[in-house]
Protein backbone atom coordinates (compact mmCIF):
# COMPACT_ATOMS: atom_id res chain seq x y z
CA UNK A 1 0.00 0.00 0.00
CA UNK A 2 3.06 2.36 0.50
CA UNK A 3 2.79 4.96 -2.22
CA UNK A 4 -0.60 4.81 -3.02
CA UNK A 5 -2.86 7.98 -3.20
CA UNK A 6 -6.11 6.27 -2.99
CA UNK A 7 -7.41 2.84 -1.86
CA UNK A 8 -10.57 0.16 -2.39
CA UNK A 9 -10.96 -2.24 0.25
CA UNK A 10 -12.93 -4.66 -1.72
CA UNK A 11 -12.11 -8.32 0.15
CA UNK A 12 -14.43 -9.88 2.21
CA UNK A 13 -15.32 -13.35 3.44
CA UNK A 14 -18.77 -13.80 1.82
CA UNK A 15 -20.55 -17.01 2.33
CA UNK A 16 -23.77 -18.52 3.40
CA UNK A 17 -24.32 -21.86 5.47
CA UNK A 18 -20.92 -22.78 4.87
CA UNK A 19 -18.09 -24.37 6.80
CA UNK A 20 -15.20 -22.31 8.25
CA UNK A 21 -17.04 -19.57 9.56
CA UNK A 22 -14.24 -18.93 12.29
CA UNK A 23 -12.84 -16.75 9.26
CA UNK A 24 -15.41 -14.70 8.99
CA UNK A 25 -14.50 -12.71 11.75
CA UNK A 26 -10.63 -13.09 11.06
CA UNK A 27 -11.27 -11.29 7.53
CA UNK A 28 -14.19 -8.69 7.56
CA UNK A 29 -13.87 -6.85 10.92
CA UNK A 30 -10.10 -7.73 11.82
CA UNK A 31 -8.92 -7.36 8.02
CA UNK A 32 -11.04 -4.65 7.53
CA UNK A 33 -9.60 -2.96 10.40
CA UNK A 34 -6.06 -4.08 9.76
CA UNK A 35 -6.38 -2.05 6.28
CA UNK A 36 -7.72 1.28 7.07
CA UNK A 37 -5.34 1.61 10.22
CA UNK A 38 -2.74 0.93 7.38
CA UNK A 39 -4.54 3.46 5.41
CA UNK A 40 -4.47 5.94 7.70
CA UNK A 41 -0.66 5.22 9.03
CA UNK A 42 0.46 5.53 5.64
CA UNK A 43 -1.80 8.99 4.80
CA UNK A 44 -3.63 7.60 2.31
CA UNK A 45 -5.56 10.76 0.34
CA UNK A 46 -9.14 8.23 -0.02
CA UNK A 47 -11.01 5.29 -0.16
CA UNK A 48 -13.21 3.58 -1.10
CA UNK A 49 -14.67 0.27 1.85
CA UNK A 50 -16.98 -1.77 0.51
CA UNK A 51 -19.76 -2.60 3.09
CA UNK A 52 -23.76 -3.97 2.09
CA UNK A 53 -27.05 -3.22 2.53
CA UNK A 54 -26.81 -6.72 4.69
CA UNK A 55 -25.95 -4.81 7.60
CA UNK A 56 -29.27 -3.40 8.23
CA UNK A 57 -30.26 -7.31 8.37
CA UNK A 58 -34.01 -7.86 7.67
CA UNK A 59 -35.80 -5.05 6.77
CA UNK A 60 -38.89 -6.40 6.96
CA UNK A 61 -40.42 -5.52 4.02
CA UNK A 62 -39.55 -2.00 4.51
CA UNK A 63 -37.20 0.43 1.39
CA UNK A 64 -34.56 1.21 4.31
CA UNK A 65 -31.02 4.22 3.83
CA UNK A 66 -27.92 4.90 4.92
CA UNK A 67 -29.70 6.02 8.69
CA UNK A 68 -31.11 2.96 9.57
CA UNK A 69 -29.42 0.73 12.37
CA UNK A 70 -30.04 -3.34 12.86
CA UNK A 71 -30.67 -4.46 16.04
CA UNK A 72 -30.07 -7.84 14.98
CA UNK A 73 -30.45 -10.87 15.07
CA UNK A 74 -28.76 -11.21 12.16
CA UNK A 75 -29.75 -14.45 9.61
CA UNK A 76 -26.34 -15.28 8.66
CA UNK A 77 -22.60 -14.77 10.21
CA UNK A 78 -21.35 -12.50 6.95
CA UNK A 79 -24.08 -10.17 7.91
CA UNK A 80 -23.10 -10.18 11.53
CA UNK A 81 -19.74 -9.66 10.87
CA UNK A 82 -19.95 -7.00 8.04
CA UNK A 83 -22.76 -5.08 10.38
CA UNK A 84 -19.16 -4.97 13.03
CA UNK A 85 -17.13 -4.07 10.49
CA UNK A 86 -19.24 -1.15 9.34
CA UNK A 87 -20.54 0.39 12.55
CA UNK A 88 -17.25 -1.06 14.74
CA UNK A 89 -14.42 -0.47 12.80
CA UNK A 90 -14.92 1.87 9.19
CA UNK A 91 -17.32 4.54 11.19
CA UNK A 92 -15.86 5.28 13.87
CA UNK A 93 -12.22 5.67 12.06
CA UNK A 94 -13.88 7.93 10.01
CA UNK A 95 -15.50 10.20 13.16
CA UNK A 96 -11.93 10.30 13.64
CA UNK A 97 -10.49 11.41 10.78
CA UNK A 98 -9.78 8.34 8.34
CA UNK A 99 -10.94 10.35 4.70
CA UNK A 100 -12.98 7.14 3.75
CA UNK A 101 -16.22 6.59 1.96
CA UNK A 102 -18.50 3.80 2.59
CA UNK A 103 -20.71 2.27 -0.68
CA UNK A 104 -23.09 -0.49 -0.01
CA UNK A 105 -24.31 -3.32 -2.63
CA UNK A 106 -27.16 -5.53 -2.45
CA UNK A 107 -27.34 -8.41 -4.24
CA UNK A 108 -24.42 -8.33 -6.87
CA UNK A 109 -24.70 -10.51 -10.54
CA UNK A 110 -23.37 -10.60 -13.60
CA UNK A 111 -21.22 -12.59 -15.81
CA UNK A 112 -18.38 -15.23 -13.96
CA UNK A 113 -20.16 -14.50 -10.91
CA UNK A 114 -19.34 -16.85 -7.67
CA UNK A 115 -21.45 -15.27 -5.18
CA UNK A 116 -24.33 -17.58 -3.37
CA UNK A 117 -27.08 -16.28 -6.08
CA UNK A 118 -25.52 -18.03 -8.87
CA UNK A 119 -26.83 -21.67 -7.84
CA UNK A 120 -30.22 -20.09 -8.05
CA UNK A 121 -29.81 -18.77 -11.46
CA UNK A 122 -27.77 -21.36 -12.29
CA UNK A 123 -30.76 -24.13 -11.54
CA UNK A 124 -33.08 -22.06 -12.79
CA UNK A 125 -31.51 -21.88 -16.15
CA UNK A 126 -31.50 -25.47 -15.77
CA UNK A 127 -34.98 -25.94 -15.19
CA UNK A 128 -34.25 -27.72 -12.08
CA UNK A 129 -35.50 -24.73 -9.18
CA UNK A 130 -39.02 -26.20 -8.75
CA UNK A 131 -40.11 -23.74 -5.70
CA UNK A 132 -39.09 -20.39 -4.77
CA UNK A 133 -39.44 -18.89 -1.11
CA UNK A 134 -42.29 -16.81 -0.49
CA UNK A 135 -41.20 -13.27 0.26
CA UNK A 136 -37.12 -13.28 0.14
CA UNK A 137 -36.86 -10.05 -1.36
CA UNK A 138 -33.43 -8.35 -2.49
CA UNK A 139 -32.11 -4.99 -4.19
CA UNK A 140 -30.39 -6.45 -7.58
CA UNK A 141 -27.30 -4.94 -8.55
CA UNK A 142 -25.38 -5.54 -12.07
CA UNK A 143 -21.41 -5.93 -11.37
CA UNK A 144 -20.79 -3.02 -14.74
CA UNK A 145 -23.28 -0.53 -12.54
CA UNK A 146 -21.32 -1.49 -9.37
CA UNK A 147 -18.49 -1.34 -9.87
CA UNK A 148 -19.21 2.15 -11.55
CA UNK A 149 -20.47 2.87 -7.55
CA UNK A 150 -17.30 2.33 -6.18
CA UNK A 151 -15.90 4.37 -8.99
CA UNK A 152 -18.20 7.49 -8.67
CA UNK A 153 -17.52 7.07 -4.48
CA UNK A 154 -13.82 7.70 -4.62
CA UNK A 155 -14.43 10.37 -7.57
CA UNK A 156 -17.42 12.44 -5.95
CA UNK A 157 -17.95 11.01 -2.60
CA UNK A 158 -18.03 12.49 0.80
CA UNK A 159 -15.57 11.15 3.25
CA UNK A 160 -17.15 10.15 6.35
CA UNK A 161 -20.35 9.39 4.27
CA UNK A 162 -22.15 6.14 3.46
CA UNK A 163 -24.07 5.08 -0.12
CA UNK A 164 -26.15 2.33 -0.77
CA UNK A 165 -25.67 1.63 -4.58
CA UNK A 166 -28.17 -1.19 -4.34
CA UNK A 167 -30.12 -1.25 -7.44
CA UNK A 168 -33.65 -1.91 -8.26
CA UNK A 169 -35.66 -3.94 -5.34
CA UNK A 170 -37.37 -7.45 -6.23
CA UNK A 171 -38.36 -10.49 -4.52
CA UNK A 172 -36.48 -13.23 -6.20
CA UNK A 173 -40.49 -14.80 -7.41
CA UNK A 174 -40.78 -11.01 -9.16
CA UNK A 175 -37.02 -11.56 -10.72
CA UNK A 176 -37.38 -15.01 -12.14
CA UNK A 177 -40.69 -13.69 -13.67
CA UNK A 178 -38.54 -11.54 -15.58
CA UNK A 179 -35.88 -13.82 -16.33
CA UNK A 180 -38.53 -15.70 -18.20
CA UNK A 181 -39.37 -12.77 -20.10
CA UNK A 182 -36.03 -12.57 -20.89
CA UNK A 183 -34.95 -16.03 -22.07
CA UNK A 184 -38.12 -17.75 -21.97
CA UNK A 185 -37.64 -20.30 -19.37
CA UNK A 186 -40.53 -20.92 -16.97
CA UNK A 187 -40.19 -19.32 -13.66
CA UNK A 188 -41.20 -21.66 -10.32
CA UNK A 189 -44.89 -20.89 -9.63
CA UNK A 190 -44.70 -22.66 -6.43
CA UNK A 191 -43.78 -20.68 -3.30
CA UNK A 192 -42.28 -21.81 0.06
CA UNK A 193 -43.76 -19.81 2.81
CA UNK A 194 -41.40 -18.50 5.29
CA UNK A 195 -43.11 -19.80 8.27
CA UNK A 196 -42.48 -23.54 7.29
CA UNK A 197 -38.57 -22.57 6.31
CA UNK A 198 -38.35 -20.77 9.41
CA UNK A 199 -39.89 -24.20 11.09
CA UNK A 200 -37.61 -26.39 8.90
CA UNK A 201 -34.48 -24.02 9.91
CA UNK A 202 -35.33 -24.57 13.70
CA UNK A 203 -35.14 -28.15 13.26
CA UNK A 204 -32.52 -28.73 11.64
CA UNK A 205 -30.54 -26.53 14.07
CA UNK A 206 -31.95 -28.91 16.93
CA UNK A 207 -30.59 -31.35 15.19
CA UNK A 208 -27.04 -29.65 14.94
CA UNK A 209 -27.17 -28.78 11.10
CA UNK A 210 -25.99 -25.82 10.05
CA UNK A 211 -29.51 -24.02 9.35
CA UNK A 212 -28.23 -20.57 8.08
CA UNK A 213 -29.17 -21.58 4.23
CA UNK A 214 -32.61 -21.78 5.43
CA UNK A 215 -33.32 -18.74 7.67
CA UNK A 216 -31.71 -16.38 4.55
CA UNK A 217 -34.05 -17.90 2.69
CA UNK A 218 -37.44 -17.75 4.84
CA UNK A 219 -39.09 -14.41 3.92
CA UNK A 220 -35.81 -12.03 5.02
CA UNK A 221 -35.69 -8.92 2.81
CA UNK A 222 -32.51 -7.12 2.07
CA UNK A 223 -34.12 -3.70 0.61
CA UNK A 224 -32.65 -0.22 0.64
CA UNK A 225 -32.84 2.92 -1.04
CA UNK A 226 -30.08 3.91 -3.76
CA UNK A 227 -31.68 7.93 -3.70
CA UNK A 228 -28.75 9.02 -1.90
CA UNK A 229 -26.14 7.94 -4.64
CA UNK A 230 -28.39 8.87 -7.14
CA UNK A 231 -28.95 12.13 -5.84
CA UNK A 232 -25.01 12.89 -5.16
CA UNK A 233 -22.93 10.52 -7.03
CA UNK A 234 -25.11 10.48 -10.11
CA UNK A 235 -25.30 6.70 -10.12
CA UNK A 236 -28.22 4.73 -11.81
CA UNK A 237 -28.95 1.27 -11.71
CA UNK A 238 -30.14 -0.69 -15.24
CA UNK A 239 -33.29 -2.36 -14.80
CA UNK A 240 -32.85 -6.06 -14.18
CA UNK A 241 -34.35 -7.07 -16.91
CA UNK A 242 -31.45 -5.42 -18.79
CA UNK A 243 -28.75 -6.86 -16.43
CA UNK A 244 -30.55 -10.75 -17.01
CA UNK A 245 -30.26 -10.02 -20.68
CA UNK A 246 -26.59 -9.96 -20.58
CA UNK A 247 -25.96 -12.33 -18.07
CA UNK A 248 -28.57 -15.80 -18.54
CA UNK A 249 -27.27 -16.49 -21.72
CA UNK A 250 -23.88 -17.03 -20.15
CA UNK A 251 -25.33 -19.10 -17.94
CA UNK A 252 -27.41 -21.49 -20.11
CA UNK A 253 -26.08 -25.04 -20.34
Amino acid sequence: MAGAERLFHCAAWYRIGARGRDQAFRINVDGTRNVLEVMRELGVSKGVYTSTVAVFGDTRGRVVDETHRASGPFASEYDRTKYLAHYEVAEPLMRSGLPLVIVQPGVIYGEGDHSPMRPVLDAYVRRRLPAVPGGSAYCWGYVDDTVDGHVRAMERGRAGESYVIAGPPHTLAEALRIAERVCGIPAPRLAVPPPLLRLAAAVTAVLGQDAESLRVLAGVTYLASSAKAERELGWRARPLADGFARVLPTLLP
